[in-house]
């Protein structure tokens, strides 16, 4: 099955780092990406950029409303996801504990449904 893990992170955590901080965050996060790759869990890694970029859209009855960021109302983003395969529930919520990430921020567990057209 797969699962989702959403990394979320408060809005302003990545400005008050320093330069070497978030190097390290990010090494320990490719560190982590590598040996989810290594068991054969990972399907997909992906980092998100800050909410400066971001856009909400909404279209009702045909009226598209787009909101550019950043989000003045936001006090969390999604920071970016681990897409993985695991047998169940619980192997999917334990290898977000060993996510780093978990140490500065939540990671939400998240399974991956079907999509019915």
């Amino acid at each position: 099955m797969a699962y989702l893990l959403l990394v979320v992170e408060p809005v302003a955590q990545r400005g008050r780092r320093t330069q070497e901080e978030g190097r390290e965050a990010y090494r320990q996060m490719a560190e982590f990406a590598d040996a989810l790759k290594a068991r054969g869990v990972l399907r997909a890694v992906e980092s998100l950029t800050s909410l400066k970029d971001a856009a909400r859209v909404t279209n009702a009855n045909g009226d598209a409303r787009i909101i550019d960021g950043p989000f003045a109302e936001a006090k969390e983003m999604i920071g970016g996801f681990f897409l993985i395969d695991c047998e169940t529930h619980a192997q999917a919520v334990a290898i977000a504990a060993e996510c780093p990430a978990a140490t500065w921020c939540t990671i939400e567990v998240r399974k991956v449904g079907p999509c019915y057209l």
